[in-house]
């Protein structure tokens, strides 16, 4: 149970991995397959779609700090794979890299679901954010992917990273949004049409 390495917090880490073992079922193999894609594949591609459209809707800026975030999350979250060199859980039901600590699935999640939340702003889109991130976690540990100190790190390390960003971009991204009016840029240059027409009658 303890895998092939002595985890950090090792009571807590083989308790909670004890205890998703109890959890295992047909449906929630299937559910938890679901989110092993989408958590880092998926997530990344969540994040070049956000970032293009925001550059759809006259946002650049906006679209470089959720680009920033995304690949410095990613970029951080292997290299601390590298440095901890940490040993995986044994009987992990889905196949993965070989540093465990901390998780890019938990860390990529967070960094793009609190990106969308910084960027509308709305309490409705943190609490989703919130159980999306918890979702992933307990799903890496269910798969037996990681331990749980695991996912708790790539939460916290994603998490970290993109605050620090918003807080360089925050007044760039609130500014260059009330400027840009809530348009996109064809309703934009519909506007800009029609009030041209309007100045020429």
């Amino acid at each position: 149970m303890a895998g092939q390495g002595e985890p950090a917090f090792n009571r807590v880490d083989t308790g909670w991995q004890s205890f998703a073992f109890t959890l295992h079922s047909p449906f929630w193999d299937g559910v938890n397959g679901i989110l092993n894609w989408a958590g880092y594949a998926g997530m990344l591609a969540f994040h070049v779609v956000l970032a293009i459209s925001l550059v759809i809707w006259q946002r650049p800026k906006a679209a470089i700090f959720a680009a920033t975030s995304g690949i410095s999350v990613l970029a951080l979250t292997q290299l601390a794979k590298a440095v901890v060199g940490r040993d995986r859980p044994q009987g992990a039901k889905v196949l993965s890299d070989t540093g465990s600590y901390p998780s890019g699935h938990v860390s990529a999640t967070t960094a793009f679901l609190m990106v969308l939340a910084l960027l509308i702003g709305r309490g409705w889109m943190v609490l989703i954010a919130a159980i999306g991130v918890v979702a992933m976690m307990i799903s890496r540990t269910y798969l037996s992917a990681h331990w749980l100190s695991d996912v708790l790190g790539g939460a916290c390390l994603a998490a970290g990273i993109v605050l620090l960003m918003w807080w360089r971009f925050r007044d760039i991204c609130i500014k260059e949004n009330d400027s840009a009016g809530g348009k996109t840029i064809w309703a934009a240059r519909a506007s800009q049409r029609q009030r041209a027409t309007e100045q020429a009658k």
